[in-house]
C-alpha cells in the first residue's frame, strides 16, 4: 500500500509527520464522554489541512495515509501506532469499530525502519493512552486500554529500559484527552478531567478544558489548540513558543491535537 508523501525538498527524515485526512463519516465517530453535536465536515478538512500546514511549514516530512472513508475516527492515528526509540507498537483499539484502522497504519509504520511488533488479544491498547515522559511511559486505564493490553506494552518496553507506570483514568476518554507534558517534563492537565495528580513527578494545571493537549514540535515549542488563550499565556508565561491552530471539529469527538498525528523523530 503507497503512502503518499508531502514534504518539501530537503526535509529532515528525523522529523516525519503521519497523517490521515477526515473520513467523509467523521459526524460518526466514537464519543464516551461528550454528548454529539453537529460536525461540519468541509471545516473539518479545512482544520486538518491547517494543522498538518503547521509542521509542513517548520519542515517535517509529512506522509499521509491513505483516506479511510468506512472509519469514522480513521483522522485519530495516534491511537493505531506507538513509536519507542526502534519499536513500533501497532495497537488493538479497545472500540470495535476502531480495530480496522491498525492494518493500514502497518506500512507507514514498517516504513519507518524499526521492529514492527502488535498487540495481541485479549490486550487492548490505543495510543491516546500513552504519554512518554523521558525515559517513563505513563499508560491510561481506560475503557479502551485494559490491563493484558498495559501488561503486554511493559513486557515490550522493560527490557528496552523504559518505566511503565499505570494511570487510572475515568474521567476523560483517554489519558492524553486529560494530561500531555511539556518540553521540560512537566505534566499538564485540566485537574476536573484528571483522576490523581499525585501520579506524574511534576504536575502544572492549566486553566482550559482544550488546554490539557499540547504537541512538543521542539524543546521551547509547542501546538496548542486555539480554543485556549488562557493556557497559551500561561505557557508563555514559562518561556515556551507557542503555535495554535482550530481543532473545533476533532474536539467534538474527544479529539484534540495530539491524536490527529503520530511524531516521528
Amino acid at each position: 500500500m503507497a503512502i503518499a508523501s508531502a514534504s518539501p525538498a530537503g526535509a529532515p527524515a528525523h522529523r516525519t509527520l503521519l497523517v490521515r485526512p477526515p473520513s467523509s463519516a467523521l459526524a460518526d465517530g466514537e464519543l464516551t464522554h461528550l454528548e454529539r453535536v453537529p460536525v461540519d465536515a468541509d471545516l473539518a478538512v479545512q482544520q486538518w489541512n491547517r494543522y498538518v500546514d503547521v509542521f509542513r511549514g517548520l519542515g517535517w516530512d509529512v506522509r499521509e495515509l491513505p483516506a479511510a472513508d468506512s472509519h469514522p475516527d480513521g483522522v485519530f492515528v495516534e491511537d493505531t501506532v506507538v513509536i519507542f526509540d526502534g519499536l513500533a507498537v501497532l495497537t488493538r483499539p479497545g472500540a470495535l469499530s476502531r480495530r480496522g484502522e491498525v492494518e493500514s497504519m502497518r506500512p507507514a509504520a514498517e516504513a519507518t525502519g524499526r521492529e514492527v511488533v502488535e498487540i495481541t488479544s485479549p490486550g487492548t491498547l490505543e495510543g491516546g493512552d500513552i504519554l512518554k515522559v523521558g525515559r517513563t511511559v505513563y499508560v491510561g486505564r481506560t475503557a479502551r486500554t485494559n490491563a493484558e493490553g498495559a501488561a503486554q506494552l511493559r513486557s515490550l518496553l522493560e527490557p528496552r529500559g523504559w518505566r511503565v507506570v499505570e494511570v487510572p483514568v475515568t474521567r476523560a476518554l483517554h489519558l492524553k484527552s486529560a494530561v500531555t507534558a511539556l518540553p521540560d517534563g512537566t505534566v499538564i492537565g485540566y485537574e476536573p478531567t484528571v483522576d490523581d495528580v499525585t501520579r506524574f513527578d511534576a504536575f502544572l494545571p492549566v486553566p482550559e478544558a482544550e488546554g490539557t493537549a499540547v504537541v512538543v514540535l521542539d524543546e521551547t515549542t509547542v501546538l496548542l489548540s486555539d480554543a485556549a488563550p488562557a493556557t497559551a499565556e500561561l505557557l508563555r508565561g514559562r518561556g515556551l513558543t507557542v503555535l495554535t491552530t482550530p481543532v473545533t471539529e476533532f474536539e467534538k469527538l474527544e479529539g484534540c491535537v495530539t491524536c490527529l498525528s503520530v511524531r516521528v523523530r
